[in-house]
């Protein structure tokens, strides 16, 4: 276990907090502050500091040197705030408008100091209300094509990306996917948490070794592929949106991974929150599935096509060969996704606020069945309207 915490480190509260932002001058120290901890995450402390005289708020976000979800039983390297910082700055050089401005970071203290955007809703929160945001699969997708592109060997010369691999080196936050993405909930670990009348499903999904070798796989690829600089957690609880802008946030979990896992992490949660809907109401979910792709799809390619550095970039084929593999790869980790999220330590509310409670078992069994054939079919999806069928088929649609 690395160092959790250095000698320096103190918790903030919300007083300590406001006293911080003072003396960094962001606020003059005349001015009449009000201080909130509104972080509802897994990992973190996040206090939202307003000036009332001159309507102005910031975020200033802690990384607590454990995990919150577990408690101080589970301790955690507080270098995950250098890390989303970090990522940040880079994601805010390619996509400036889609990612929160970082006014400040204190490595020793774990603290980011950021862009308020408390006029913007959590897009799970909005999606859950029935909000369903024009431009947020549009948006995803180019933040997607862009940071995945400009950061990996396509854009960046081998001795700079080695540089960029090695400064977001990210064992311990990578070791939570690790387990809880990629491994827990495919066998009888302790961390699984379910209802007992998923049981039966649960126990076909852990005896199907065909599902569990093509896991595998997916798990080798995570662990090995260093082909970009990844968010690592893309879901729409990392995501503020309106219906005319969009952030994309908390990129704790950033490191140099497989290019396909945040498109089909993103893609997972947009289905998770189709399933808790019914009928028609789930088209704007189809639709954002189909966009996020196509929109990635094309930003990536016209990148290739004005900075590509690969020798082999113009060659026939290479392109097409090379979105082939993200797409399916995508796919398949938007299956371990539905699983996880079903099943592991981590739920989300598109499922579990479900009512009446059979309704919801029903649901979470069809999210381990879609998460199953995504990962055992993924070879077999060649388009995102095959994988759209695939969802639609199994959900009897």
């Amino acid at each position: 276990m690395a160092v959790t915490k250095t000698p320096l480190y103190e918790t903030l509260n919300e007083s300590s907090a406001v006293a911080l932002a003072v003396k960094l001058g962001l606020f003059q120290s005349k001015s009449t502050l009000t201080c909130q901890e509104i972080g509802d995450g897994n990992l973190n402390y996040v206090f939202h500091i307003y000036d009332q005289e001159n309507d102005r708020a910031l975020i200033i976000k802690q990384a607590v040197p454990y995990a919150k979800v577990v408690g101080e039983s589970w301790p955690l390297t507080i270098d995950r705030a250098r890390i989303e910082s970090s990522a940040l700055i880079r994601q805010g050089e390619h996509v400036p408008h889609l990612v929160p401005r970082v006014y400040y970071s204190d490595t020793a203290l774990a603290v980011t100091v950021m862009e308020d955007l408390s006029h913007l809703k959590i897009a799970r929160k909005g999606l859950l209300e029935g909000e369903n945001y024009p431009n947020l699969s549009r948006d995803v997708g180019e933040f997607l094509g862009k940071t995945l592109f400009y950061s990996s060997d396509y854009a960046l010369e081998p001795k700079v990306k080695k540089q960029l691999v090695k400064q977001f080196t990210n064992p311990e936050l990578c070791d939570i996917t690790e387990r809880l993405v990629f491994t827990d909930p495919f066998f009888d670990h302790d961390t699984n948490e379910f209802e007992e009348e998923l049981r039966p499903y649960v126990e076909k999904l852990w005896k199907n070794d065909k599902v569990k070798v093509e896991a595998a796989k997916l798990k080798k690829s995570f662990l090995t592929s260093a082909e970009t600089l990844i968010h690592g957690d893309l879901h729409t609880g990392s995501i503020f949106a309106s219906e005319l802008e969009t952030k994309v946030i908390d990129p704790e979990f950033a490191f140099y991974g497989p290019i396909g896992f945040d498109v089909g992490q993103f893609i997972a949660n947009l289905l998770l929150n189709a399933l808790s809907r019914d009928g028609a109401d789930r088209d704007p979910l189809y639709e954002h599935v189909k966009q996020v792709w196509n929109t990635f799809q094309t930003t990536f390619s016209e990148a290739w096509e004005k900075h590509s550095l690969d020798v082999y970039a113009k060659i026939e084929g290479y392109l097409a060969d090379t979105l082939s593999h993200i797409f399916e790869e995508a796919i398949g980790f938007a299956g371990c996704e539905l699983i996880r999220r079903t099943i592991g330590l981590a739920h989300v509310a598109d499922l579990d606020t479900i009512v009446p409670f059979d309704k919801r078992i029903e649901r979470k069994r069809l999210a381990l069945e879609t998460g199953a054939a995504f990962i055992e079919k993924r070879s077999q999806l060649k388009t995102i309207r095959d994988v759209i069928k695939c969802f639609k088929l199994l959900v009897k649609e």
